[in-house]
């Protein structure tokens, strides 16, 4: 007997899965460059590119995160040209890395979601630091009030998130 095909086979269901999924980058973007800029601008806020540049890598391989880390970093350092190109360097190392981590790890673990979102947000930080040749003084800062802080708020946003569009991120959470 042959299967007919009636559209709504994996195919069809992979395409709304990723329309999905861009709705909620593109929110994720909007509120970064048009609600964010009208808050309160401090060292602590969220950081909605990056939990942009992370969400992808929860579904992309290793070296497309890595173009999309280039891309959320040139366009970071296109936005404050200072120390072009830590940006870019800094974004593509934690691309490749996050979407690597991701086939160690349980990337549909709800503590592993907040841990990466968290330890991603520090360690980008640093690694702008660092290749900004920025003072040990700034780096200690950084490292150990700054990075932190808007890791945790970057995560808040991130399980916030991950909670509310799970289904559209195709991320599975066992319970």
């Amino acid at each position: 007997m042959s299967h007919v095909w009636t559209g709504t086979g994996p195919r069809r269901r992979r395409s709304s899965d990723r329309l999905r999924f861009g709705l909620v980058i593109s929110i994720l973007l909007l509120l970064e460059f048009y609600l964010r800029p009208s808050l309160i601008e401090g060292r602590g806020m969220p950081d909605l590119l990056l939990l942009v540049l992370l969400l992808l890598c929860l579904r992309l391989s290793p070296g497309m995160a890595a173009l999309a880390g280039l891309a959320i970093g040139l366009t970071i350092d296109v936005l404050s040209p200072a120390r072009f190109g830590a940006n870019m360097i800094a974004h593509v190392a934690l691309g490749y890395g996050a979407a690597w981590g991701r086939a160690v790890f349980f990337a549909d673990n709800l503590a592993v979601n907040v841990g990466l979102f968290l330890f991603g947000t520090w360690c980008r930080n640093l690694a702008v630091l660092l290749l900004s040749g920025a003072a040990l003084g700034r780096l200690t800062a950084e490292a150990l009030i700054w990075g932190p802080l808007q890791g945790l708020t970057t995560a808040a946003v991130g399980l916030l998130v991950v909670i509310l569009f799970r289904d559209w991120l195709a991320i599975r959470i066992d319970r």
